[in-house]
């Protein structure tokens, strides 16, 4: 049995800086996380991809972000249960929880705290016929490793932040780029849609608007995609490689089976007290939750999780006053009380 203060469902970048806020509480966390390394889809998903809206950074890339904060945390020794998902969770008569592994690993902790992103996911594919015959074939629904498109002629669909920040990245590696969107509009970042704007009026990008990626060309592998404009005759655009991307489809997974309250595949928190749930004990923190006005930011997340460990830091010391000190003054302390050298990390991947 694995005992800890706070149990944090999901290691990535909320999850992480969850360690930090519980470390200056004094606070011990254990993680648990269903893929085999730290950094949720930082590290699974886009790990070269750049994020622009992390404080003190113009620009990181989302596997810098998660060494970063991994380094940040590394004197408050936080242990993993790494490759292994949180399958059930039991409330005790104390009022602590033992949450179980899908390999039957055991968890004992008086707060649980979920930081799961956007939980279980699948990337949304578009309805091409014969798309699956090209996937790894030239066909992508992620990006993990640009190197991959080096000198290639890429074609992007989508008018997200995902496939505005990869057209911009791509620029300055790929031999072509296409971005393919079936509106004039994009859902993206403004600051984005301007720099593709910039792009284009410079020749390197090439906006293809309103239109839609219908069919993919070759043999073996892409050698073009077949472009539909409205009004207009269907045409093939040679390329290397097609990346549709038009987001994920997330699902909870069994945390859905919890009795937590669940509103459009997301947990239901209190955001005017702790980011608690309907479940006291157990919190939502990062884009596994919602709340009127919530925005799926990663420094969104990092807001909630300090509250979260401020009212965890209650429960499990009920009746004990804690006086918030700034780091400036009081520094950043292991639990040993020193202010030397922070240790390395232990991290325990306990499968």
């Amino acid at each position: 049995m694995i005992t800890t203060d706070i149990l944090i469902i999901g290691a990535g970048p909320t999850g992480l800086f969850t360690v930090f806020e519980a470390g200056l509480l004094k606070l011990k966390c254990h993680l648990i996380d269903a893929l085999p390394q730290i950094g949720g889809q930082c590290s699974e998903i886009y790990p070269k991809k750049p994020i622009y809206d992390i404080p003190a950074y113009p620009e990181i890339l989302a596997g810098d972000l998660s060494d970063k904060l991994m380094e940040q945390i590394k004197s408050f020794e936080p242990t993993f249960t790494l490759g292994e998902r949180a399958d059930t969770i039991e409330k005790l008569e104390d009022g602590t929880f033992i949450v179980t592994t899908n390999k039957g690993t055991k968890h004992k902790a008086p707060v649980v705290a979920i930081a799961g992103g956007l939980g279980s996911f699948e990337p949304r594919k578009p309805p091409i016929e014969g798309i699956a015959n090209y996937e790894d074939k030239g066909v992508a629904y992620m990006i993990k490793d640009p190197e991959v498109y080096r000198d290639k002629k890429v074609v992007i669909a989508g008018g997200g932040d995902s496939a505005l920040d990869w057209s911009i990245f791509l620029t300055d590696i790929a031999k072509e780029v296409t971005l393919v969107h079936r509106r004039n509009e994009f859902r993206g970042a403004l600051d984005s849609v301007d720099k593709v704007q910039e792009l284009k009026d410079a020749g390197k990008i090439n906006l293809i608007t309103p239109a839609e990626v219908t069919g993919i060309a070759g043999e073996n592998k892409v050698e073009g995609v077949v472009i539909t404009k409205k009004g207009e005759e269907q045409y093939t655009l040679p390329c290397d490689n097609f990346i549709p991307l038009f987001g994920l489809s997330p699902k909870l997974g069994p945390i859905g089976n919890w009795g937590l309250e669940i509103e459009k595949n997301a947990i239901v928190v209190n955001n005017a007290l702790d980011y608690q749930t309907n479940i006291e004990g157990i919190y939502a923190i990062g884009d596994v939750n919602t709340y009127p006005g919530k925005l799926k930011l990663i420094l969104c997340g990092f807001h909630e999780a300090t509250l979260m460990c401020q009212s965890a830091y209650k429960r499990i010391h009920p009746g004990k006053k804690y006086v918030m000190k700034y780091t400036t003054v009081g520094g950043v302390q292991g639990f040993d009380g020193t202010k030397k050298e922070a240790p390395k990390a232990v991290i325990k991947a306990i499968n």
